[in-house]
């Protein structure tokens, strides 16, 4: 039984550093075998963005180290190295093909940002329609969060991205064929699951830990960008990118690999609230929970606690009254002048902070619950 990818016309490819990772750094050759195929999948009209790691591997091996890197600044210093050499490699081997490659270096704050993260749907599209394949990487030199694990992988960034620009399909390609019923370096009974319906607990039990000494992903990491990726309508495969026509295979429908379905698709704008890390939170009483479940827009009346500095346009939890995070906004205020409203009503926030306010802190289109994004 095939699948049926005849709807894909934008695909983003994940490169995971297992996958290029040989005993003395990365290997070159995978790379000209994952830029052949992109170059095939460009030539029958696709248009494919590259998410690649590798950089901080790349700086290892100009360095002649072949050791597990832990010190956050040693890893800085490594993917600094890395990333031009990694860099320079993909462009020679896109040259061969006759395709222009071009960086993109990406953090969690520009993320987080509104007004980057649109920006960068128009940058990826302006570059798509040039014909040039944009390569996409954490830039680890200078952000300590993507190099630890508080984002710390390009699986999860790689499903961001794809979530940004509406893409179809999102390939993540990785050194064992799926996702396996139990670790099958360890299970000689380890099944490969085919597909996959939802990300049910027993699907996220069956993922592992982290991967190779340069990497900081695994299985599970793979599975919760599959599901970032899920909510913005787009299939997710998890397979081998030692398989030299992989891609080509997948497009084709072979039953290769995990494949993720979609789920319900939620709008652009819910979708960055989700993916957004929160600044700060918002504790709320029983009454004005009732009122956001039921639609309506969540007045200072209800705010019992603030947490955190956030400012305006930020993205905060918000918490029912036994402190349990329920649902993400986007409030007018920021957290200094919402502790000053707090408890009062909305005619009092005139002569507490002066005319032409807002006279609710967010409204029902500002605001998405968790579950919903489940």
């Amino acid at each position: 039984m095939s699948r049926d990818f005849s709807n894909v016309k934008r695909i983003v490819v994940k490169v995971g550093t297992n996958l290029l990772s040989t005993e003395q750094g990365i290997d070159e050759e995978r790379i000209e075998i994952i830029v052949t195929q992109i170059a095939s999948l460009t030539k029958m009209g696709y248009q494919v963005i590259l998410v690649t790691s590798g950089a901080i591997g790349m700086g290892a091996k100009e360095l002649g180290i072949i050791h597990p890197v832990k010190a956050i600044a040693f890893r800085q210093a490594l993917a600094s190295v890395g990333q031009p050499v990694l860099m320079s490699t993909y462009r020679e081997y896109f040259k061969k093909q006759n395709l222009v490659c071009s960086q993109v270096l990406l953090t969690r704050t520009l993320l987080d940002k509104r007004a980057t993260y649109v920006n960068l749907r128009n940058s990826i599209f302006t570059l798509l329609e040039l014909g040039i394949i944009p390569i996409l990487n954490e830039n680890d030199s200078v952000s300590t969060a993507e190099i630890g694990n508080a984002f710390g992988d390009n699986d999860r960034m790689s499903a961001l991205v794809a979530s940004k620009v509406d893409a179809q399909l999102l390939v993540i390609l990785t050194d064992i064929d799926g996702l396996y019923t139990a670790n099958p370096k360890e299970d000689c009974n380890a099944k490969l699951i085919g597909e996959v319906e939802n990300l049910s607990d027993d699907i996220m039990k069956a993922a592992g830990g982290a991967g190779s000494a340069f990497s900081t992903g695994g299985m599970k990491t793979k599975l919760l960008a599959a599901k970032i990726a899920a909510i913005a309508g787009c299939d997710s495969v998890i397979a081998s990118g030692y398989d030299s026509d992989i891609l080509l295979k997948i497009l084709k429908g072979d039953c290769v690999g995990t494949r993720i379905k979609a789920s319900k698709r939620i709008s652009q704008k819910n979708r960055w609230i989700v993916n957004s890390s929160a600044h700060g939170s918002i504790m709320i009483d029983e009454g004005a929970e009732r009122a956001l479940i039921h639609h309506k827009s969540l007045l200072p009346a209800g705010i019992i606690e603030v947490n955190g500095a956030f400012c305006a346009g930020d993205v905060i939890e918000v918490l029912n009254k036994k402190g349990v995070a329920f649902a993400k906004a986007v409030p007018y205020y920021d957290s200094t002048d919402i502790i000053a409203i707090s408890g009062h009503n909305s005619s009092d926030i005139e002569g507490l902070l002066g005319k032409g306010r807002k006279d609710v802190i967010f409204r029902p289109e500002d605001l998405v619950f968790l579950n919903e994004s489940e």
